[in-house]
């Protein structure tokens, strides 16, 4: 199968643009080729093509033997963590025993101390076809050690995308390794680190339409609706929401022993991650400068957004001249931005590296402080869906963290977090309650926007239900309080209520306004507040804007009304003005009430008795 598309590539001979292929093996098993350019003046194509791979295939010719690039494509692949592969000695038929006898040798001892070091070495002849019967049965065996590998690649689906091309009639696809997760015909992706949502129409694997691609194969993917010139190589399509766009990725990177020079804070360099090319800049985080061999953390402030998954290798090359200098892991793909030289952010990266499922799940919960989905926990630590289960139980049984539930969605939150969430909220009731005593509790809305406007309402709604279940909190309908606060008015506010509610009974079927209540009773300050104290304490009842009735006057009202349609079966406007000896200013309002709520019946102009009073 020619992998080589282009004319110029026909001629001269040599791979300038990724090349895809696949081969089926006598198992069965088909396994993927992307055939990278080699010449030194194509690395950039080559290292598109590359960030997905499970095996490599080092090829060297046996009538030229290393070259130069060679040199930097084995850089690549000890840099992008690549350990499996295979060295391949090509055109065995153009030398004699004795130069192919050199050449291995000088090949073996180019690999000492990489990850190929022990890698099978094959000679082959493709005009005679020597070898390629031992070649095919090494490729089989890693490739069942890939297949296994990739099995427990099943978080969210994501595929850099390192090919697009049109096809009329079918419209926009792209080409690209699926890192993880599976695509279902019908699905929908989206495009990062900046771009819309799109549904799957088709799926092609090896050639094949499938209904699904999994994890570690090579897929194409024909998206309804994508206008052409909207994808491009290097952007990642990915589930909607699973990714962070950002301009900061903290990263651990190994600057290599061939660099020419230490590497200064804030050098310009090239980033290649995925099947992206991207510009950025190195703030080194404990030091000024990085001797070539070295190591360190450091944060990557990229020029344009970028979205990456924890542990995601990558490239790094010199801004110019172009020269690969070294490599590196994502270890947190959403940051922010640092202060250097501090120990404890060394300390944490740490961890975010090296750490246990359980002492990153911990730190990532720790370190985000919002209500994390199981989703949000695979996306953000780069662990499997089955490691976050596991180290998630672990955490809860240990106590280190707590799941809140709400309507069928589950979060988790580190209780250190909670913790200082449940101070902050205490506080603030308690303020509160000083300030407002008459009232029942903070409401709800006014509480979230001013603590915290980063949670929905719903994820508010679930934490409050968390606290209330600690026993510490009392929820309300719309308001919140500390648990056990009961509304209490002061002195001088319990003789001017004494005072209000005398004058209301006063005149039970002929209630005052407000205001005339209030200055009757000599009540200066905090007459909203009072008035629904007394509201919410249902000693006063609102039957119309701006009319208040007694509870009690309330309920012999209401007596008297349900006495009269046990006797009359009806009730008229004029006679419950006549049973109440009050006017129609009172009447009328209090007719209207009752049919609010459901004690009479309004047909035509009479009442009859409504589904309340019925019960």
């Amino acid at each position: 199968m020619d992998t080589d598309r282009l004319k110029e590539e026909k001629e001269r001979g040599i791979s300038i643009e990724l090349g895809f292929a696949y081969l089926k093996l006598n198992n069965g098993r088909t396994v993927g080729i992307i055939d990278v350019p080699g010449h030194e003046r194509f690395i950039k194509n080559m290292l598109a093509g590359v960030g997905g791979i499970d095996i490599v295939l080092l090829v060297i010719a046996a009538d030229e033997g290393v070259m130069p690039q060679t040199r930097e494509h084995l850089d690549i692949i000890q840099l992008l963590k690549v350990d499996r592969g295979v060295v391949v000695i090509t055109k065995k038929d153009l030398v004699d025993e004795e130069w192919l006898e050199m050449v291995i040798e000088d090949t073996r001892d180019f690999v000492k101390d990489t990850v190929l070091e022990n890698a099978p070495l094959v000679s082959v002849s493709a005009i005679k076809g020597e070898g390629l019967d031992e070649l095919l049965k090494v490729i089989n065996q890693l490739a069942v050690e890939a297949e296994q590998q990739a099995k427990k690649y099943n978080g969210p689906p994501r595929l850099p995308v390192d090919r697009v091309f049109t096809i009329t009639g079918f419209g926009t696809v792209a080409t690209g390794t699926l890192l993880s997760g599976q695509i279902n015909t019908g699905d929908t992706l989206q495009i990062y680190p900046n771009g819309g949502t799109y549904r799957v129409r088709n799926i092609q694997v090896h050639g094949q339409k499938v209904q699904t691609a999994e994890a570690g194969q090579r897929v194409a993917i024909n998206l309804s609706g994508l206008e052409t010139g909207v994808l491009e190589r290097g952007r990642v399509l990915a589930a909607p929401g699973s990714m962070r766009p950002t301009h900061r990725l903290d990263v651990k990177l190994q600057y290599l022993a061939s660099a020419p020079k230490p590497l200064k804070n804030r050098a310009r360099v090239r980033v290649y991650l995925g099947s992206a090319e991207l510009l950025g800049r190195v703030i080194l985080l404990d030091r000024e400068e990085l001797e070539p061999g070295a190591e360190a953390f450091i944060q990557l402030q990229m020029e344009e957004s970028v979205a990456s998954a924890r542990g995601d290798h990558m490239v790094i090359r010199s801004y110019s001249p172009m020269r690969t200098i070294g490599g590196g892991v994502v270890v947190e793909p959403n940051a922010i931005k640092h202060k250097r030289y501090r120990e404890e952010l060394i300390k944490a990266l740490s961890t975010a590296e090296k750490g246990t499922p359980g002492e990153l799940l911990e730190q990532y919960l720790a370190a985000n402080a919002r209500l994390c989905t199981k989703d949000d926990l695979v996306s953000g630590t780069g662990l499997t869906t089955e490691t976050v289960l596991d180290a998630l139980s672990d955490l809860l049984e240990q106590g280190d963290a707590v799941e809140l539930a709400y309507e069928g969605e589950k979060t988790y939150l580190s209780v250190q977090v909670l913790a200082k969430w449940e101070d902050k909220l205490e506080q603030a009731l308690v303020e509160y309650h000083k300030k407002f005593p008459l009232r029942e509790g903070y409401p709800k809305e006014e509480l979230r926007s001013r603590l915290f406007p980063a949670l929905s309402n719903k994820h508010f709604q679930m934490l409050l239900l968390g606290l209330e279940q600690s026993g510490n909190l009392e929820l309300q309908a719309n308001s919140v309080a500390i648990y056990g606060f009961t509304p209490t008015p002061s002195s001088a506010q319990s003789i001017a209520i004494k005072q209000l509610e005398e004058f209301f009974l006063a005149n039970p079927y002929q209630p005052p306004g407000w205001s005339e209540a209030v200055q009757e009773v000599g009540l200066t300050k905090d007459e909203q507040e009072v008035l629904n104290y007394l509201l919410n304490q249902g000693t006063l009842v609102k039957v119309a804007d701006g009319m208040f009735f007694h509870q009690r006057a309330l309920a012999e009202i209401l007596a008297l009304v349900k006495n009269h349609l046990a006797e009359k079966g009806e009730l008229m406007l004029g006679e419950l003005r006549d049973i109440l000896q009050t006017s129609r200013k009172y009447a009328l309002p209090l007719l209207e009430y009752m049919d609010k709520e459901k004690i009479t019946r309004r047909v035509g102009d009479k009442r009859v008795a409504g589904r309340a009073l019925s019960q």
